[in-house]
């Protein structure tokens, strides 16, 4: 995946959370859309993370192809 479609990709997602979240604004979300909200936000962190490892194997003069999806319990632990 090219950073463009990783890019275009978290634009969707985010989209899809933002609208998720707005519907719900002060009411409580059902257990499926609370689902499917906790999938958007681990999948966004994953592409993110994706994108950020291209960008550091890029500038480091490295393929960034090489870059891999880590797995969710892996970026879920990343400190903010």
């Amino acid at each position: 995946m090219q950073d463009q479609e990783i890019i275009e990709r978290i634009g969707h997602l985010a989209d899809e959370e933002r609208r998720l979240e707005e519907a719900h604004a002060g009411d409580n979300l059902s257990a499926e859309e609370h689902d499917r909200l906790r999938r958007l936000e681990v999948t966004l962190d994953q592409l993110w993370d994706l994108l950020r490892q291209r960008r550091a194997l890029r500038d480091a003069g490295q393929d960034p192809s090489a870059a891999h999806e880590r797995p969710a319990g892996t970026v879920e632990r990343y400190q903010q």
